[in-house]
């Protein structure tokens, strides 16, 4: 488990630092990991609204980028999803 924080922690830093800050996902970042990373998951990751209404819903202080926390969010439901659990 600790592998797999590592690899969450270093592909979260390595998209968020394509504009100089490594702290937070802007929405080209968000993109672009979701395409790369997560294509299976997100197969209307083409799709700017979609996007948007997903990026919105995880932006909880509204400041129009993704912390790590906010992030993470994404990966828990995901891994909830993924593994059958019930919510």
């Amino acid at each position: 488990m600790e592998s797999a924080i590592g690899v969450l922690v270093s592909k979260f830093k390595t998209y968020a630092s394509s504009d100089g800050s490594s702290d937070t996902l802007s929405r080209d970042e968000f993109t672009r990991l979701l395409k790369s990373e997560l294509p299976n998951f997100f197969k209307d990751s083409g799709e700017p609204a979609a996007i948007e209404h997903l990026m919105s819903s995880l932006d909880k202080n509204n400041d129009g980028e993704l912390s790590f926390l906010e992030f993470w969010q994404l990966v828990g439901h995901l891994a909830n999803k993924h593994g059958g659990f019930s919510q």
